[in-house]
């Protein structure tokens, strides 16, 4: 490093005690992009509701410091994502002082050989400025620290595909044009104490391409991990407790999905990678283990220029390939094994005794007293629910809001330019239920019973087509198929479809009951057989007269469940190109 005192970063000059403020961070960036304009440019991908700038920074060897530039290039690009979480903040200044050796203080000229950093030094800004020494109650430093959520309360690691920040909104622009090989999310874990600085997870079950998972097999776990451990740190895959009292019974793969940042660029065929540094190291040792992680994934690049870019390009290629399959199948939902592995886990000593507090376990862990323990690990994800692909989506244009997420996500669309009707395969939507509280800002749907059906509509003008024969097509699947987990369906985008608008008055049930019953033995049967089976039912009379009203063709006309997005398949998305 550079002997001029004036690049020590600030919490190296603390002794990592603190945490420079936004402020100070963007002034100590302003001054090394001045300091080194060939190899560091400061920029900003948007605005913050509080009005300050997300912060980007570009770290090239050759000036490459656009994203056409970059893909231009041939080199491969690599992400990293601090404080999306402010409170966990050590990726940030990992970052700092990684950009300044770097740079000026030239400790690795050769470390951009190969690679373009992209590094994003604080992505939730505002809950970065909400700082305080409790607002992470199980972490270790720094003195002070942001706070988890934005100014508008939303955590933006569960936003990534329902979009309700503005940051988020900002985000997604930022990504599909610098559309990085590789993305790491650098975080502080809560939880249990062990002997590992930093835990890991990566996307190797869900969407993500074989090619891509072969890559993290190979180079993040037989050598970029390695190379970390050489500096003296411990490092294992992420810990989720099955059992938040006792370790020894086993973790758990906690299945991460499309909210968050890893799964959702997954989803882009795309290497990800969530750290998760333990919360009750020092803050140094965060530091330093992020730096040594972020330097070693650096000098994989470096030693293996471009075989990253093959695998992705691969995945690419495959996603494209797959549309023109017939009938092909997509895991939207998935559940760990019953059948556990073991792991061997470098715990510490802890004691269980009960509490009169909580009239629980209390687990209290002993440091100074390190155990190696044998435990089971859920470690497999196999596929709960999959889907018939179908060769393309189709967003009536009474429903802008949708096609403004489409929008947001870089989706391509084609919008209608004149009426066409269509033989469409759509969903059917009963029985939902709803969370009994909010969750990020919406009342989620949180189950519902899904039924196919076939059906003749007319779409209007505006009406967007989304063909599955694009690169991004992962997102459209997990966006619009209704039972994906975190589907604009589940999100509440289309609550408004479960609401019926019109009923008959009891005067008017009483005969459309007698009419319908006249006509149709089996329905007796059926009213009789639930006046017998279901007390409730038969001692409401509005339930008895509603059960005649939803079988009859006024309350059919409401539509009430029924799913607008339909289903095309290659007959029906032909029958579109008339009208595109």
């Amino acid at each position: 490093m550079s002997n001029d005192v004036s690049w020590i970063t600030p919490a190296e000059i603390s002794h990592f005690k603190t945490t420079p403020s936004y402020d100070e961070t963007h002034a100590y960036l302003q001054r090394l992009a001045a300091a080194a304009p060939d190899t560091i440019k400061l920029t900003r991908f948007g605005v913050s509701p509080e009005g300050r700038d997300l912060m980007l920074v570009v770290a090239a060897s050759g000036g490459d410091f656009t994203p056409d530039a970059a893909h231009a290039s041939g080199k491969q690009i690599l992400m990293i994502q601090a404080g999306i979480h402010s409170g966990e903040i050590e990726g940030k200044d990992a970052g700092l002082m990684l950009l300044r050796d770097l740079s000026v203080g030239k400790k690795w000229p050769h470390l951009l050989d190969h690679t373009i950093l992209v590094f994003l030094p604080i992505f939730n800004v505002d809950g970065h400025e909400n700082t305080s020494p409790y607002n992470r109650i199980n972490q270790n430093g720094p003195d002070s620290m942001g706070f988890r959520a934005t100014a508008q309360n939303l955590n933006l690691n569960r936003d990534y595909l329902k979009v309700d920040a503005p940051e988020m909104r900002d985000w997604l622009a930022m990504y599909r044009t610098w559309l990085p090989d590789m993305f790491a999310d650098i975080h502080t874990t809560n939880g249990s104490d062990y002997q590992y600085d930093l835990t890991w997870y990566t996307e190797d079950w869900g969407s993500l391409d074989p090619a891509v998972v072969a890559w993290q097999n190979t180079a993040l776990k037989t050598r970029i991990f390695p190379n970390v451990e050489k500096h003296g740190h411990l490092l294992a895959q992420y810990l989720e407790l099955k059992d938040h009292r006792d370790i020894t019974k086993g973790i758990v793969n906690f299945g991460s999905g499309p909210r968050f940042s890893t799964g959702y660029v997954a989803l882009q065929n795309r290497a990800a990678l969530l750290v998760e540094t333990h919360m009750l190291k020092s803050y140094e040792v965060r530091v330093r283990v992020t730096y040594d992680l972020i330097v070693a994934i650096l000098e994989e690049f470096n030693a293996h220029p471009g075989e990253l870019r093959k695998a992705v390009i691969t995945a690419d290629k495959n996603t494209l390939a797959r549309a023109s399959k017939p009938a092909p199948t997509f895991p939207i939902v998935y559940k760990t094994t019953d059948a556990p592995t073991k792991t061997s886990l470098k715990g510490v000593e802890f004691s269980q005794t009960h509490s009169d507090i909580s009239n629980d376990v209390w687990t209290q862990y002993d440091p100074s007293k390190p155990r190696t323990m044998e435990i089971p690990f859920w470690r497999d994800l196999v596929a709960a629910k999959s889907v018939e692909l179908p060769a393309a989506y189709i967003v009536p244009a009474s429903w802008p809001q949708i096609a403004e997420k489409l929008a947001e996500h870089g989706l391509n669309v084609e919008r209608i330019s004149k009426p066409v009707t269509l033989d469409v395969e759509r969903y059917r939507l009963d029985d939902p239920t709803w969370a009994t509280a909010p969750f990020e800002g919406r009342l989620m749907v949180t189950s519902f019973a899904a039924h196919r059906e076939r059906a003749t509509v007319t779409y209007p003008v505006g009406s967007l087509i989304v063909r599955l024969d694009q690169r991004a097509a992962n997102v459209a699947v997990h966006l619009l198929e209704p039972e994906a987990p975190d589907s604009l369906v589940h999100w509440g985008f289309f609550n408004a479809i479960f609401e019926q608008k019109e009923s008959g008055d009891a005067r008017v049930l009483e005969k459309l009951a007698r009419d319908m019953l006249a006509k149709n033995p089996a329905l007796k049967t059926e009213f009789d057989q639930k006046i017998a089976t279901d007390k409730t039912f038969a001692a409401n009379a509005e339930a008895r007269l509603e059960f005649f009203y939803r079988r009859s063709p006024w309350f059919a006309q409401q539509k009430v469940g029924v799913y607008p997005v339909a289903r095309l398949d290659a007959r029906a998305l032909a029958a579109t190109s008339g009208a595109n």
